[in-house]
């Protein structure tokens, strides 16, 4: 007795174009996968940071020649901060599939391969540092290299997995964006640039603390010993408390150097007891909710603060 032979069937048109898009996603989705790994919100923040740098940095309205070099450099370092970001997101991968906040990114899904992400973030970082260094300067070029392996290697690869204290040693790097822009116009590292290296230096550790209270299970799953997870709730909500104080004096600096003037310092105080108020709201009763209020007023915090410096850099201009 013969088996019966099932017919062949033969997959149609519209079959076949179904399953190469899907194994071949479309560029504008493959751009999208690229775009994701530099983490676009986070180098909004950065460049915006050294682009004050870099308008603090020239007395009076800039002209055109200051303008140019300020965009240049602008480029160069979203260029090469996106490929720290991409980096961060190549080494991470493992740890970011198992936390929600992260586990979108290509990487973690496996939509972007190693090699591609590897080499993705080496392309960005060559482009950037070759335009900093022949078009802007080569001191700007150096230090936002070393800022590239502050973050990429000694934050993510080092620091990160090993102490708690990570995120307050790695927060260097974090600060180092109104250094890199000064640089950029004057070819120097002043004490200006000095001072805003302190301020955002010491809002990293509240900032983003107050986002590891209500993601401490991510964290926990993910083995990496943030303070939360480390030294429990109580002892990161105090930490928040102490640094967003030494982050109010710090924010009066500006103006008692006399890099900028009473509007400056209004805006700074009402910022710095907004902050100060959330920490303290949050260190005495506790919630997910007031977390995440403090953690989105922190990113607020920053922005207005620098936005403070610009405008008043222009009302005393001559």
């Amino acid at each position: 007795m013969t088996m019966p032979i099932p017919p062949q069937v033969t997959p149609t048109h519209v079959e076949l174009e179904s399953a190469m898009s899907t194994a071949q996603p479309s560029l504008p989705s493959r751009w999208r996968q690229f775009n994701a790994l530099t983490k676009p919100r986070v180098i909004q923040l950065i460049v915006f940071c050294a682009l004050i740098g870099m308008v603090l940095a020239v007395p009076g309205v800039p002209g055109w020649l200051h303008l140019k070099q300020a965009l240049v450099a602008c480029v160069g370092i979203w260029l090469v901060a996106g490929a720290a970001a991409a980096f961060n997101c190549l080494v991470e991968k493992k740890i970011d599939a198992t936390m929600k906040r992260t586990s979108w990114r290509p990487t973690a899904k496996g939509e972007l391969s190693d090699r591609e992400a590897l080499v993705f973030s080496a392309l960005l970082c060559s482009a950037g540092s070759v335009l900093l260094y022949f078009w802007v300067n080569p001191l700007t070029m150096w230090l936002t290299f070393a800022t590239f392996i502050g973050y990429a290697v000694v934050y993510t690869v080092i620091l990160k997995p090993l102490t708690p204290q990570n995120i307050v040693i790695g927060g260097a790097s974090g600060a180092m964006p109104p250094v890199l822009g000064w640089a950029a116009m004057t070819g120097e590292v002043g004490p200006e640039a000095l001072i805003l290296f302190l301020i955002i230096f010491l809002w990293t550790p509240p900032h983003f603390w107050a986002l590891a209270l209500y993601r401490v299970e991510d964290y926990r799953k993910s083995g990496l010993p943030m303070l939360p997870v480390t030294h429990g709730n109580e002892f990161t909500r105090l930490q928040v408390l102490l640094y967003t104080f030494i982050l109010a004096a710090a924010c009066m600096l500006p103006f008692i150097y006399r890099m900028s003037g009473w509007f400056y310092l209004v805006v700074a105080l009402a910022l710095s007891v907004g902050f100060c108020g959330y920490a303290w709201a949050l260190w005495r009763n506790y919630s997910d909710a007031l977390a995440r209020k403090t953690f989105r007023f922190s990113l607020i915090h920053l922005s207005l603060l620098f936005a403070a410096l610009l405008i008043d850099h222009y009302l005393v201009a001559p």
